[in-house]
């Protein structure tokens, strides 16, 4: 499997896991729990598949970076919560790095 499908399925793997997070209710409702559990064990596994072939150092800045704007994103969408302009500001400047790291970095295997 290609390292980057690896890594894009262990980000929106995550994503959902935390997203089902809020609506599990401390592991009290069923459904959204289970959605937790696969979606972890998951990312975990499509994580350490793409390890194999990209540093580790990469792939955690990538899947963190890209999963904290998704995760953001469906905060909005799905609970209605709202950002300032500073933690907005910091999001962006997460994924700007993520951006610098793939285009000009050395280190990033293509």
């Amino acid at each position: 499997m290609n390292p980057w499908v690896a890594l894009t399925i262990a980000i929106v793997s995550e994503v959902a896991g935390t997203s089902a997070l809020k609506a599990s209710e401390g592991f009290t409702r069923l459904g959204p729990s289970l959605i937790v559990v696969v979606g972890y064990a998951s990312a975990f596994y499509f994580m350490s598949l793409s390890i194999k072939t990209i540093p580790v150092a990469v792939t955690y800045a990538v899947w963190s970076g890209v999963g904290i704007a998704l995760i953001t994103l469906v905060a909005w969408l799905v609970y209605g919560q709202t950002l300032d302009r500073g933690a907005l500001a910091g999001i962006v400047l997460i994924v700007a790095g993520v951006v610098v790291l793939n285009l000009f970095s050395k280190t990033v295997a293509h």
